[in-house]
């Protein structure tokens, strides 16, 4: 019942795959020495995220055939591990991805299904958008796992809930931006109260995993961290520096939140779908 739970907050070389690998291998490496159950990486921490026109060079197949994802599912004997990124399919679409890795297996892969193409960000010009949000057994109980934008949504996380996610990993390379009268960007602040927001109204588990670093003028603020089912911050990492952020986490600790809370026993899934049908059906959603 208890979890030992470590994020990567690193730093990642943009375009040079084998680099990345190589840092993951060493960053794993640590996490085994620390005795870590589940070691969660950042959003594109195999590619680097200002790619562009080197997305096509950098993609890779999540499967034992790929020699990166090979040397991965090795690792993953000892340890489940979360990796970002840049995922093709067949007829050759690029998706930002996440895959979940587990006893040489993997067991999930998630494509980010919201890409920001505003201000600073021009996701949508490069990648696909992917188009499902489920959870998915793990040995640790069922998981969600989300990437950067997916969770500036309500709707994603609320369906990992509803799909019976009793753990929401989030990976990001969120970069700094804004400012505020805290020690922190206004960035950074809006994401962890988010996160915090979440764990407390679907008594989750909350962790996410952001990178830190430069790149292309963009400032990679970490920060990461995990929140238990009460909202209640049980680790952060520090802000722009590499580090293991770990913590071990009493997955009981979902029993005497619900048992206290039973907001998930409560949720009226059918009235929500009712009205989503109703919402939908008149036609005029973007002008609500």
């Amino acid at each position: 019942m208890k979890l030992n739970l470590a994020l990567a907050q690193i730093n990642t070389f943009l375009g040079d795959v084998e680099a990345n690998l190589d840092k993951h291998l060493s960053v794993i490496q640590k996490a085994n020495a620390a005795d870590v159950d589940l070691l969660v990486f950042p959003e594109l921490s195999l590619t680097g995220y200002v790619l562009q026109d080197l997305t096509p060079y950098v993609a890779r197949k999540p499967t034992r055939d790929d020699p990166v994802f090979k040397a991965l599912l090795d690792a993953s004997q000892s340890l489940d591990l979360v990796v970002g990124f840049v995922d093709e399919d067949s007829r050759h679409r690029f998706y930002i991805a996440g895959a979940y890795l587990s006893q040489g297996e993997v067991l999930h892969v998630h494509r980010k299904v919201y890409l920001p193409t505003y201000g600073l960000f021009d996701e949508g010009r490069f990648f696909a958008w992917g188009n499902d949000v489920r959870a998915f057994d793990t040995r640790f109980g069922r998981v969600g796992l989300l990437i950067c934008e997916d969770f500036w949504h309500a709707s994603p996380p609320y369906l990992l809930w509803l799909d019976g996610a009793d753990m929401l990993l989030f990976t990001s390379a969120s970069p700094g931006r804004g400012l505020s009268t805290e020690p922190k960007l206004e960035s950074a602040r809006w994401v962890e109260h988010i996160n915090r927001a979440y764990a407390s109204l679907f008594t989750d588990y909350v962790a996410h995993a952001n990178r830190v670093g430069y790149e292309d003028g963009l400032n990679f603020w970490g920060g990461s961290t995990v929140f238990d089912p009460n909202g209640e911050l049980l680790v952060q990492g520090t802000y722009h520096q590499e580090e293991l952020v770990q913590v071990e986490i009493d997955l009981r600790q979902l029993h005497r939140t619900r048992a206290r809370l039973p907001l998930l026993r409560d949720e009226r899934t059918a009235l929500v779908m009712r009205e989503m049908r109703r919402i939908l059906g008149d036609g005029q959603v973007s002008n609500r």
